[in-house]
């Protein structure tokens, strides 16, 4: 197979192992699917519920956090006291945020539904470097989602132990074991990993939704009572400190509480996981996370007040909530420990969302082409496998430490909320005298927009110098890396072209040769068997030089290619027929080649996810057809070779090859090289 980075993703290892490798990986991450299989997309796919628990359950589990820090917020303010009436407006404005910023993502789903959420938003309607700094913000965000949640959950179960310094070490080995675990369970598959998380989903629920119809129960009489106080002590705060101290008072605990609405975009950025009607399912995903995220994260702001409740060190206020009902300590087990349970789970979002964000960004050359090859899972594993290392680095610089990860945690977020917000404007705005349009998109947009960079701004200021410097600094250090990524492969695309103008008019001639002649080759001939991928100048190239090289020595080529399936084609069955339609194409193109250049010629293709693994066996079955046969390849070949190239381009042809001989068939790799390339 022809070596590009532009299209051959980096092969996964082991796609055809011995058999004790196969039977431990089976075991590990579950046998490999079948993409043949016309039921595949439909059994992998995600139903609304099932996409809410795996998709939404960041947004969820923000709700042990989020309202605990903006409630905190309202008490022992240097020179201004304790304010917590404002818990009321907060609650509604939280509610209000979620439903607004959830809103307006719907439109996004509508109208982008393959785009990548955030980031490929903001590279189709803003320009690629604003979804470049999209991307980038959100693969930070996504790491900082695993460490977060997993670092909080871990807290919950600690909780019970003292705070020695032996205690610090063995959480933090829990937390990166915990990471491992999580790694593993998402290599094995999407659905696989949500399955495992339903049941803790669903005791969240139950006992968070008690609590909210208990504390209404337990205090049936303070409702209208505390309504009359928070009205006279808003007046008398007005008056005596003024409207605007409230409202400096309200905004800073506003800012602080922004952890409440992480989640909301990895709906959008998971529509290709969705059961058909995709577009229809996400929506109504999007729906059951924007209700249950905005009762819960305002009803239990709510509660808070009607509870009496006051901050204390070293107690969470949703612990302290669950106590003053009083409801036994089975309950309050439950309930806490469904929470620990959810935070620990919320890191799967990181998992899904992160890799898929990755992949995006492979296909449009800003991190390494193998980020976008699935596994025989049909799983993101390079994604995956980069998210969980990142996470285990962050818990290693942080030493697991919940505060200073939250600080880092609610900035990135925003970062691509108001790209997409401010690039959803826009495009409301260039479509507004369209039929059933209408000027109420442009409305939400904007007013998302300005929620989200005014949570950014907000953000930053209060957080810079707690911990939120290190969260910019790495994602500007990614966005550089990245610069000088999509830089080298635009340099080898270049050459690339300079590659294809070389062949003049040999890329047209097969255009007006007509429709291809099938043939049978003759197995007892000697027989090049030319291992190809896009039809392009390597591809041709590689043939002239084979000719060239053994004169007159082969008569019959047999042409040999793989339908690499990625997460670029991986979206529906009839994506499967488009990439079987693709290669037959790229057959008949280099089949025509041939026969104007005097040979017989014919060919095949086979499908798969691994195009190291399907060629070997693809050539197994070849060799058997033509025993006389010798394999070819092409492999660009740089002047200057440093050592982050194997990290940009797949080694292929040398991986086909070296398996290849090693089973006694020869093969040659072609060497095609780059010339005067500073890359």
């Amino acid at each position: 197979m022809n070596d590009t980075s532009e299209t051959t993703p980096e092969p996964s290892e082991g796609h055809h192992l011995p058999k004790k490798s196969s039977f431990m990986r089976s075991v590990l991450f579950g046998k490999p699917r079948d993409i043949n299989d016309p039921s595949l997309f439909h059994s992998i796919s995600l139903i609304p519920f099932l996409a809410w628990v795996g998709l939404g359950v960041d947004g969820l589990s923000s709700c042990a956090y989020g309202p605990d820090e903006a409630f905190r917020a309202l008490f022992d303010i240097p020179h201004w006291g304790d304010h917590p009436e404002l818990a009321l407006f907060l609650a509604l404005a939280t509610a209000f945020t979620v439903a607004v910023i959830s809103w307006s993502y719907t439109g996004l789903i509508e109208h982008f539904p393959y785009s990548g959420g955030g980031y490929g938003v903001a590279s189709k309607l803003l320009g690629p470097y604003f979804g470049l700094v999209s991307g980038c913000a959100l693969l930070v965000d996504y790491v900082l989602t695993v460490t977060t949640s997993i670092a909080s959950s871990i807290d919950q179960v600690f909780n019970v132990f003292p705070p020695t310094p032996e205690y610090q070490q063995w959480k933090l080995w829990v937390e990166l074991v915990m990471t491992g675990a999580l790694v593993m369970l998402n290599l094995r598959g999407m659905k696989e990993s949500i399955n495992v998380i339903v049941p803790i989903f669903l005791l969240f629920c139950a006992t968070h939704l008690a609590v909210l119809i208990g504390v209404f129960i337990v205090h049936p009489g303070t409702i209208a009572g505390h309504l009359s106080q928070i009205h006279a002590q808003v007046h008398s705060d007005a008056h005596t400190l003024g409207l605007w101290v409230l409202l400096v008072i309200f905004m800073q605990a506003y800012s602080r509480g922004a952890g409440t609405y992480t989640g909301i975009e990895a709906v959008s950025n998971g529509v290709s996981a969705m059961r058909e009607p995709q577009v229809t399912n996400a929506k109504w995903t999007m729906l059951y996370m924007a209700v249950s995220l905005a009762v819960t994260a305002g009803g239990l702001l709510i509660c808070y007040v009607l509870a009496d409740l006051h901050p204390m060190e070293g107690r969470t206020m949703n612990g302290l909530l669950v106590e003053n009902l009083h409801f036994g300590n089975w309950f309050t087990i439950l309930t806490l420990g469904s929470e620990a349970g959810l935070l620990l789970v919320a890191a799967q979002t990181g998992y899904i969302g992160g890799p898929r964000v990755m992949a995006n960004m492979a296909l449009d050359g800003w991190v390494p082409r193998r980020f976008s090859s699935l596994s025989d899972r049909l799983t993101s594993h390079y994604g995956v496998l980069m998210v969980g290392a990142a996470a285990i680095a962050s818990l290693l610089y942080t030493r697991g430490s919940v505060e200073v990860l939250v600080t880092m945690y609610a900035i990135n977020v925003f970062v691509t909320f108001s790209l997409s917000q401010l690039g959803m404007t826009r495009f409301s705005w260039v479509r507004r005298n369209r039929k059933g349009q209408g000027r109420l998109p442009i409305f939400v947009h904007s007013l998302s927009f300005i929620l989200c960079f005014g949570i950014l701004v907000a953000v930053v200021i209060l957080k810079f110098t707690q911990g939120a410097w290190v969260t910019i600094f790495v994602t500007g250090l990614l966005i550089i890396l990245c610069l000088i990524i999509h830089g080298h492969y635009a340099r080898v695309r270049l050459k690339l072209t300079e590659l294809n103008a070389q062949l003049g008019d040999m890329q047209t001639l097969v255009g007006s040769k007509g429709a291809v002649e099938h043939v049978e080759l003759d197995p007892k001939k000697q027989t090049a068997i030319l291992l190809v991928n896009a039809y392009g100048g390597l591809g041709i190239h590689t043939l002239l030089i084979l000719l060239k090289t053994f004169p007159g020595q082969f008569k019959q080529v047999y042409f040999a290619t793989v339908g690499v399936l990625d997460s670029g084609n991986f979206k529906g069955t009839e994506e499967v027929g488009r990439l079987r339609a693709d290669r037959q194409k790229t057959l008949d193109q280099y089949i025509l080649l041939a026969q104007s250049l005097g040979l017989v010629a014919a060919g095949e293709f086979t499908l798969g996810t691994d195009p190291v693994a399907e060629s070997i066996q693809l050539g197994m079955k070849i060799r058997e057809k033509f025993p006389r046969s010798v394999f070819f390849a092409g492999k660009l070949l740089f002047e200057a070779e440093k050592w982050y190239y194997p990290l940009l381009h797949n080694e292929t042809a040398y991986a086909i090859s070296r398996k290849l001989q090693l089973a006694g068939i020869p093969m040659v790799v072609m060497p095609i090289r780059i010339l005067r390339f500073d890359g």
